[in-house]
């Protein structure tokens, strides 16, 4: 467990760090991202590996109904996602949808999962995008909503979404962790 918190750690570190300490980040220059990467791919791995092998401590028993909810609640994650990068009219739609999408995302996975690790990982993961928006907001108050491209474009994010859906529940089944519903 100890390596799955030091994970989410330096993974808000290396994120936080720009904004808590933007002197520092801002005279480091190149090198600041270069650390903040850094910090960002050892946190991801320690969170992985961390996850992986802690001790199953059950907390709660999620209902099965929740298995249905976990899985659109990450269709709506993966669309948040993709809104970030769609030229088209949906461009813009909200000011962070990656750090959306990364809660959403979280409290789908605590819907499902009861055991304390799960609630430690994206219950962290949850926790960091709330004051990642908060300290984003805080550093840059104003925000110019981008304009809005061709509707078309809002076509290839749905198809895209649920290919991105497709393949994110591959890798759950490669895994072993079904996203479905057992029995």
């Amino acid at each position: 467990m100890l390596i799955l918190i030091l994970g989410l750690l330096l993974w808000a570190g290396g994120h936080y760090y720009k904004r808590i300490l933007p002197e520092i980040h801002e005279q480091m220059g190149q090198k600041a991202k270069g650390l903040s990467t850094l910090l960002i791919v050892m946190g991801l791995a320690m969170m992985i590996v961390g996850y992986r092998n802690a001790d199953f401590i059950n907390v709660w028993y999620p209902p099965t109904w929740t298995v249905h909810l976990n899985n659109l609640l990450m269709l709506v994650a993966v669309f948040c996602l993709g809104t970030a990068h769609t030229k088209g009219r949906l461009r813009g739609w909200t000011r962070h949808p990656m750090l959306i999408s990364v809660k959403i995302w979280a409290v789908a996975h605590l819907l499902v999962n009861g055991d304390l690790a799960s609630i430690v990982l994206f219950g962290g993961m949850l926790l960091w995008a709330g004051v990642q928006v908060m300290l984003i907001n805080r550093a840059a108050p104003e925000w110019e909503r981008p304009e809005k491209g061709p509707a078309k474009k809002d076509v290839i994010l749905v198809i895209a979404t649920l290919v991105a859906f497709g393949v994110i529940t591959g890798i759950h089944m490669a895994l072993g962790v079904s996203p479905f519903p057992q029995g």
